[in-house]
């Protein structure tokens, strides 16, 4: 088994090269420039289609698909994840506090990239057995029309989020409910998949509901724990910021020595891990904006750029800062242990119980995002017949994933996160002509005016 992830840690090594990481950065570098900046000067416009109808009463989710609310909460339930507390410790402890900014980075060209899942997946949505679906899977086959790359996307995804990726989610929730209170990983695994097999086996209402309801509930707590503690520490706010920047270009110079990071390993950690975070580009939050009732795609685009305003640029920098100002990144602590030490110093005397309790939600919440759009690869390859085997395997893979050490399972998360971006990106690039065509076709119209 060493073995087997020495190849998978080798394969990283060179899938996440400087060429993978050029992909990723440079095709939200040319959605943001050839769509001249959507993410900020539409900026008003994001939250006006975010949050104008919050407050409104939802209407149900059904066959015909769900409000763009829904769908964002939905995108938002599998962005905000362990991502954000063990992602970004993982990040800080392999890549020195100089990944953040590549995170940054990444987040702010992926508004750009995640802008142009969500118009493609409007756009080439379909109707499959009476219900509403789609995501890259569909645009890559009906708008790149390559059968054969659609299907190899869908394979990656189903194993990559449905699979390992929920297995990730289980061992960081595990780990933190274990130290925190003691509870056997094997015992927290059992009840997460009790749990997630509750939700997902009432169908796309009750997931929708679910999102709907946890995801501005968990967001809100958290970021206001986090708060506390920067409110508490205001003065290493500042210098936690230029460390961060110093890091980012002369690691060793900006820590002393201590992380003893290259430039390579901030970029490559920061924007990995932003990838897993955001996944803006990683062709998963399409899923979720390809079935939301809006009257044009570009609207759409315009709520799924909020999802990683949310992810990246709020929840991700409060963690890096709180693991930053209490001092923690220079521990040799790594993943959900980092931010579990980090508010425990922070939050004397309650820190770690938080962030064990906000984890298991925003883990939760994320499984049964990821269940979701895995579900929906299902569907395009084997249709509705194959739903329950996929429901039991997610449901092993849960329980398993708190069973195995915490670095294979993020090595393993890489792996399959790049294979399944590499067709995403090829079809978002494929068909960028569509994306432009269709933000000019709605700021031409009336229908904000």
């Amino acid at each position: 088994m060493e073995g087997l992830f020495g190849v998978v840690e080798y394969l990283n090594s060179l899938l996440w090269g400087p060429p993978m990481l050029a992909l990723l950065l440079g095709t939200g570098i040319w959605f943001t420039f050839r769509l001249r900046f959507v993410q900020v000067r539409k900026i008003k416009l994001v939250f006006k289609k975010t949050f104008g109808d919050v407050f409104k009463k939802s209407e149900k989710a059904d066959e015909h698909g769900m409000s763009s609310f829904q769908a964002l909460a939905t995108a938002i339930a599998a962005q905000v994840g362990t991502g954000n507390l063990a992602g970004v410790g993982t990040a800080i402890a392999a890549g020195g506090p100089g990944a953040v900014f590549w995170m940054w980075l990444s987040g702010f060209f992926g508004a750009g990239t995640i802008f142009a899942e969500a118009i493609l997946g409007q756009t080439y949505n379909q109707r499959v057995d009476g219900q509403k679906v789609g995501g890259p899977a569909y645009y890559i086959k009906h708008g790149l029309g390559s059968p054969a790359l659609a299907a190899f996307f869908a394979v990656s995804i189903i194993i990559a989020l449905g699979f390992i990726g929920n297995m990730v989610q289980s061992n960081s929730v595990s780990d933190s409910m274990n130290a925190a209170f003691g509870i056997p990983h094997i015992v927290l695994g059992i009840i997460t998949a009790i749990v997630v097999g509750a939700i997902v086996m009432g169908g796309i209402s009750r997931i929708a509901s679910f999102a709907v309801t946890i995801v501005p509930i968990m967001a809100g707590v958290y970021i206001l724990g986090c708060l506390v503690i920067i409110f508490r520490n205001l003065g290493e706010v500042i210098p936690a910021f230029q460390l961060i920047i110093q890091s980012a270009f002369n690691p060793m110079a900006a820590t002393g020595g201590v992380v003893g990071v290259t430039v390579k390993e901030a970029m490559r950690y920061g924007i990995a891990r932003g990838l897993f975070s955001n996944e803006a580009g990683m062709g998963s939050t399409p899923h979720s904006h390809a079935i939301a009732k809006v009257a044009h795609p570009s609207q759409q685009g315009f709520v799924a750029i909020m999802g990683v305003i949310i992810d990246t640029l709020v929840v991700c920098t409060f963690t890096a800062l709180i693991i930053i100002i209490t001092g923690t990144y220079e521990t040799g602590l790594v993943g959900i242990q980092l931010t579990q030490q980090s508010f425990a110093i922070g939050l004397v005397g309650f820190g770690e119980y938080f962030i064990a309790i906000s984890l298991f939600f925003f883990a939760l919440s994320t499984i049964i995002a990821w269940y979701y759009f895995g579900e929906g690869n299902i569907k395009y390859l084997f249709g509705q017949k194959a739903i329950r085997a996929y429901q039991v395997i997610v449901l092993v893979c849960i329980v398993l994933g708190t069973l195995i050490e915490v670095e294979d399972v993020w090595e393993l998360a890489d792996l399959f996160n790049g294979l399944m971006v590499i067709p995403n990106l090829i079809a978002l690039l494929g068909l960028s002509a569509i994306v432009i065509k269709s933000l000019e076709n709605y700021e031409s119209s009336d229908l904000d005016k």
